[in-house]
């Protein structure tokens, strides 16, 4: 999967692509998806949300810079194997769902795979996690229509957030913010397609 679908497209982070070779995407899947556990597409976990493909996640932890001294906050537990990927990277995860079912199941399935260094919270991920912020990287797996000024808050300076922006009915475009200085530059990257981000912040 890693030769084939992440670093033949351009992913070169070795830490990342070190990330994506170990965590077990087959244990965060449905059963009755096992055979396709690690094809080159999201998948439906329920809710009608989905886990996303491999190379998304592999590529948006690189636009993150992460490094192992690093907090990131993750908008949108889902299945939890993005949370897992910055997990084998970064110092601390803190990852919020606000679908309770969700976020239950991950939490469950990322203990029993043995990671310690994830937070989870389930509420609305557009309003961050004001108590452990400033958090040194966030990212978002959900399309937003505009990006929560609450995580813009929550970002530190030189900090960088991840985050699809646009329409769910359409291809979305995936973006890195970075806080500089007073201000924030927000620099376009790719088309994606991802369930809308939803809460108080995006009605």
């Amino acid at each position: 999967m890693v030769s084939s679908q992440i670093e033949m497209r351009g992913v070169t982070n070795p830490a990342v692509l070190a990330a994506m070779r170990k965590v077990e995407r087959n244990k965060l899947v449905p059963d009755d998806l096992q055979p396709v556990a690690y094809a080159d597409s999201p998948l439906p976990i329920g809710h009608g949300q989905t886990i996303s493909q491999p190379y998304i996640v592999a590529y948006m932890t690189e636009l993150l810079s992460p490094d192992p001294a690093k907090r990131i906050l993750e908008i949108g537990t889902g299945s939890g194997y993005q949370a897992a990927v910055l997990a084998e990277i970064v110092q601390d995860v803190y990852t919020i769902e606000i679908i309770p079912a969700l976020a239950e199941r991950a939490k469950a399935n990322l203990e029993a795979m043995g990671y310690r260094n994830i937070h989870f919270r389930v509420g609305d991920g557009g309003l961050g996690w004001p108590e452990e912020a400033p958090f040194d990287g966030i990212i978002v797996t959900a399309a937003a229509g505009v990006i929560p000024e609450q995580l813009l808050e929550q970002l530190k300076p030189g900090a960088r957030m991840v985050i699809p922006l646009g329409d769910s009915g359409s291809v979305q475009s995936l973006n890195v913010v970075v806080r500089e200085g007073g201000g924030f530059k927000i620099k376009e990257t790719i088309g994606v397609r991802f369930v809308p981000l939803t809460g108080v912040t995006q009605q």
